[in-house]
């Protein structure tokens, strides 16, 4: 098998939240599991899906014959719980300094958690919001639809093919995938889905940019 590459060009990032740059998943997994416990579902189950995904897509996966209004309902009772419960949540390793580097780079976030829930998870990790970003509210499909990825891309201006995604859970790379981008797996949920460079936190990598708009990502752990 072929080492993956440990370098990669852009001109633009687009950055996803939850397990890529905040540690969230103590309230993720309370809150699903309450939710669970509702359901009749196995909890365990549940967490093996929900990563990724806007709250109503996830339980329609979970409850195929389920109203969608209903997953809507439920979505909505979700992110309030998740907003309101902070315990747990810090920076992935190597966040800060990350995003301290691209500070004056193009770049947004694009995550699957809404405007009140993004701020308050990036606040409560210590982190800087990109002013540039893609919420819940802005998009018509959950990932692994690729709309929040490519509508990044627009909002920067920056053609799909030179952005490099980052990405934790299979449908987030999967939507970056489908959108035409090269993606970078944080985490160990990344590993599985073939990523382009797969890092285990934000440590190893390094930015540097060229005056043409050219940028370099490297990493020394592959």
């Amino acid at each position: 098998m072929a080492a993956t590459p440990a370098t990669l060009t852009a001109r633009a990032l687009l950055l996803d939240m939850d397990g890529t740059l905040v540690n969230s998943d103590a309230v993720v997994e309370r809150c699903w599991r309450r939710w669970a416990d509702r359901q009749g579902l196995d909890a365990d189950a549940v967490l093996k899906v929900v990563h990724g995904r806007q709250g109503y897509a996830t339980m329609a996966v979970l409850l195929p014959d389920r109203p969608m209004a209903e997953n809507h309902a439920d979505n909505a009772v979700m992110l309030a719980e998740e907003t309101a419960d902070l315990d747990g949540v810090v920076p992935v390793a190597g966040a800060p300094a990350f995003m301290d580097a691209i500070a004056g780079l193009p770049h947004a976030l694009v995550t699957s958690a809404d405007e009140a829930l993004a701020q308050a998870r990036m606040g409560a990790a210590g982190l800087r919001m990109p002013v540039t970003r893609v919420t819940a509210e802005q998009v018509g499909a959950s990932k692994p639809d690729p709309e929040g990825f490519l509508k990044g891309a627009a909002e920067l201006g920056v053609d799909p093919a030179e952005c490099v995604a980052f990405e934790d859970s299979e449908a987030g790379i999967q939507a970056a995938k489908a959108a035409g981008m090269r993606v970078v797996g944080v985490g160990p949920r990344a590993a599985a889905f073939t990523p382009d460079i797969h890092v285990q936190d934000l440590t190893s990598l390094r930015i540097t940019a060229t005056p043409d708009g050219t940028l370099t990502l490297t990493t020394s752990r592959v």
